[in-house]
């Protein structure tokens, strides 16, 4: 298995391996589509087996407050489903949180299952909030600095949140 960063050639794979990863709705790959057209993608990597996509991470930026502050979304991250529950996925996480570490990001946000991503450190923070997302699925993990208060928005390709 080799992990690397996106490259044009993928974007079909990536779009398909998405498709599937969330039972065929197209949301999830229209999000991938369009944070990549904005130029949004601050980080977006593939997991590739065989020379094939089997899995993709994205990380974004997010405003706090209205303000740019160096913090980025996690997600989508898609597996192939027959892949799914065999560390494509966690893989792909560790090695995308280490990336945006190394660009200088101030931490990550991410809206999903606390006991999944409690492994990678994530933690609920009451003080950042997410739309009407239930504040104990919505949580931060601080790279440098003081961790920050206020309303989380992500770009424009997550629907306006």
């Amino acid at each position: 298995m080799e992990i690397r960063a996106e490259r044009p050639e993928d974007n079909e794979a990536i779009a398909r391996v998405t498709t599937a990863a969330f039972g065929g709705r197209h949301e999830e790959a229209a999000i991938v589509a369009s944070l990549r057209r904005d130029g949004a993608l601050t980080v977006s990597l593939v997991l590739l087996e065989d020379e094939a996509v089997i899995g993709h991470v994205a990380f974004s930026p997010v405003l706090i407050d209205g303000r740019a502050c160096g913090w980025h979304g996690l997600g989508p991250v898609s597996v192939r489903p027959d892949r799914q529950r065999s560390g494509v996925g966690q893989a792909l996480i560790i090695e995308g949180l280490a990336r945006l570490r190394a660009k200088g990001a101030a931490g990550c946000v991410v809206l999903g299952d606390p006991a999944y991503y409690l492994r990678f450190g994530f933690a609920n923070d009451p003080a950042l909030r997410y739309a009407d997302a239930p504040a104990f699925a919505f949580q931060r993990l601080v790279f440098v600095g003081t961790p920050p208060a206020g309303r989380v928005e992500y770009h424009a390709s997550f629907g306006g949140h």
